[in-house]
């Protein structure tokens, strides 16, 4: 039995998908890009940026992966700071926006699926401590283990004022409200690579005291 075109489409499920991908559908088409459009209309095409999209649930029956779209949106990147650190289960609030690191210029898109920003690291930093998830359609995305969340965190909030084990304590657990006993959980050597690295090195050398080196 032959697939209908949106059943082949809906074959992409959660993985984000280029202009030229969906045209290919298309090809007996003499107008594929009025049919594109309305699927847009249709909602069964999501538009993430000009010529990337995301299939509509409604066609795949799986959930969008919001860390897929963040990877595929602005590259290279990880998921890591609040949304990283809210899915490990280090902070209670829930984040209203899809937060990743990439070695290129800090940038933000504001989509019909929501707020996505980038900070920069260096490259010296960067690849240290991200981990490849797999999602519920298993499809894999890039995101910041706990530690490298956490070090994404001091390295990247500007203005802290954290001169102390003392200070980093107060900050971790009244401002950002984190339980600091979590933290005896973490892998003492993968922090110890990224205050190597050379990047912020006092502030992480902090943590890596409060963790026990």
């Amino acid at each position: 039995m032959n697939m209908s075109i949106e059943q082949r489409l809906a074959e992409f499920q959660d993985i984000p998908v280029p202009h030229h991908t969906v045209a290919s559908l298309l090809r007996d088409y003499k107008r594929p890009n009025d049919k594109i459009s309305e699927w847009l209309a249709e909602q069964k095409l999501i538009p993430i940026k000009r010529g990337l999209y995301v299939v509509s649930p409604a066609l795949t029956g799986g959930l969008i992966s919001l860390p897929l779209v963040a990877n595929a949106l602005y590259g290279p990147s990880y998921v890591s700071l609040e949304f990283a650190l809210n899915h490990h289960g280090l902070i209670p609030e829930a984040v209203h926006q899809i937060t990743s690191v990439t070695t290129r210029r800090a940038k933000t898109y504001d989509t019909t699926l929501g707020r996505f920003s980038y900070q920069t690291l260096p490259m010296k930093v960067y690849p240290i401590g991200v981990q490849s998830v797999k999602n519920d359609m298993g499809h894999f995305y890039m995101m910041a283990s706990p530690e490298k969340a956490l070090c994404d965190m001091l390295m990247l909030t500007p203005n802290l004022n954290v001169h102390s084990v003392g200070a980093l304590v107060t900050l971790l657990e009244l401002d950002w409200r984190i339980d600091v006993d979590e933290l005896k959980q973490f892998e003492r050597v993968l922090i110890r690579d990224i205050v190597q690295a050379g990047f912020k090195t006092r502030v992480l050398g902090y943590l890596l005291q409060l963790i026990g080196n």
